[in-house]
């Protein structure tokens, strides 16, 4: 019989609540009791939480995977990345890697996004599929399903200084997606890119429009149709030109878990926006707040690793974000557990129960008083294997790797400072 592990004298969020349960026992990968009474049988490992709360594992559900992403994610108790597009051979690579070993967070992915010739983001590489009119969406739905994605990413417009999809082709799009019963993301960040791709029935809206206010119209579409909203927020207050980064980059629950490479990166956020004049980021906190009153379902991203982000750190700022947006510590933590889990379809996760995984966190303080208390890391097990916390040390062929993603990414930024973009108006004077 194999031998189980028992947590003790814990405090339980399931992932939508906090439970009576004060254990959890766990066999093979998979829970196997909650309990009010201690869930201890002969042989167990036997971990006292000293009153500390056990969690889901996170699901981060808007990254780019670049090295060393799913290692540095699980370090900061991420235990599922969903990845929202990056290229094909190297989702394979690191879907090799979260298969084959227990210490990186698992992956899922939608391989390239759908966008015109020219449009974003494809000016990042070469060459870069795309598509010019609502015939080519069949072939490019079922080639992104033959490179293995697990879901259809969208490029709408921004702000229409790109070419972008048409209306029609998006709406083709999502027809294509829905008879291969896929999932589909949108990324928009304007209104109009929003009214477009609700108008064409997608699943999730990756982002938040900061060049005006949603109107009540709108969201009550997305909510009538349940679309679910990732905001991600740790990477557009960067964006905005605030201190996300070195919020990060100065809380030492975070910060000493961090390699010197990806503080590096988290110190140098704000420079992406010197010499621009921006839209305020209280116009994204009101679009947030108001999606949140009006019932729409949110889930917790972070973009990583835009400028200013970090993968699995900068998650644990997005929660701390959508609290000050309004929402409840519980329902933070649910953004980042049982609703990305039900979203994207992941049944055996996001929650803890019995027959579920054994992706789970346990940390010392009580995050639904003080939600930053995610950071007070204590053990985390992917699986049910307990995993080592320790800061993300690139190779020589991973700083080459990251290297050439940082000048993909400052290609794209200065390519919307060239385009004018509601992002990038004019210098400032």
């Amino acid at each position: 019989m194999s031998r189980g592990t028992a947590i003790v004298n814990a405090k339980v969020f399931d992932g939508t609540t906090l439970r009576e349960w004060t254990s959890i026992r766990f066999v093979d990968g998979l829970i196997t009791e909650c309990s009010a009474a201690p869930a201890i049988r002969e042989g167990d490992d036997v971990i006292d939480a000293a009153g500390g709360t056990v969690l889901p594992g996170l699901i981060d559900s808007h990254v780019h995977i670049a090295p060393g992403a799913l290692a540095q994610s699980l370090t900061f108790g991420v235990t599922t990345v969903l990845d929202m597009f990056s290229k094909p051979e190297l989702i394979a690579a690191s879907k090799h890697e979260a298969g084959s070993r227990p210490n990186v967070a698992d992956l899922r992915s939608s391989g390239i996004g759908a966008t015109a010739p020219g449009g974003h983001p494809s000016l990042m590489y070469a060459p870069f599929p795309t598509l010019s009119s609502a015939d080519e969406a069949e072939s490019f739905v079922a080639e992104r399903m033959a490179e293995g994605a697990d879901y259809l990413k969208i490029f709408s417009g921004i702000g229409g200084l790109w070419p972008s999809l048409n209306a029609q082709t998006i709406t083709a799009l999502v027809a294509a997606a829905r008879s291969r019963e896929l999932l589909v993301v949108a990324h928009a960040n304007s209104l109009a890119g929003v009214e477009e791709v609700v108008s064409a029935g997608i699943d999730v809206l990756a982002h938040v429009p900061v060049d005006g206010d949603l109107d009540g119209a709108l969201i009550e579409r997305i909510a009538r149709q349940g679309i679910a909203v990732t905001p991600t927020l740790a990477t557009i207050e960067n964006t905005l030109g605030e201190p996300g980064g070195l919020a990060v980059a100065g809380d030492p629950r975070l910060a000493d878990a961090l390699g010197d490479e990806w503080l590096r990166r988290l110190k140098a956020g704000h420079e992406v926006t010197t010499g621009r004049i921006l839209p305020p980021y209280s116009r994204a906190v009101g679009n947030v707040r108001r999606l949140a009153e009006a019932g729409v379902v949110l889930l917790a991203g972070t973009d990583a690793p835009n400028p200013g982000t970090v993968f699995g750190a900068s998650l644990h700022r997005e929660l701390e974000l959508l609290v000050q947006c309004g929402l409840s510590p519980a329902q933070a933590l649910t953004a980042a557990t049982a609703e990305p889990a039900r979203v994207f379809g992941l049944g055996d996760r996001g929650r803890v129960d019995v027959g579920l995984r054994a992706d789970l966190i346990l940390v010392s303080d009580n995050p639904l008083a003080d939600i930053t208390a995610t950071r007070s890391i204590e053990r985390i097990w992917r699986g049910g294997t307990p995993c080592e916390r320790r800061a993300f040390t690139a190779s020589t062929v991973e700083r080459e790797q990251l290297a050439a993603f940082d000048a993909q990414v400052a290609k794209a930024v200065a390519a919307v400072r060239d385009k004018r973009t509601p992002y990038a108006a004019k210098p400032r004077t």
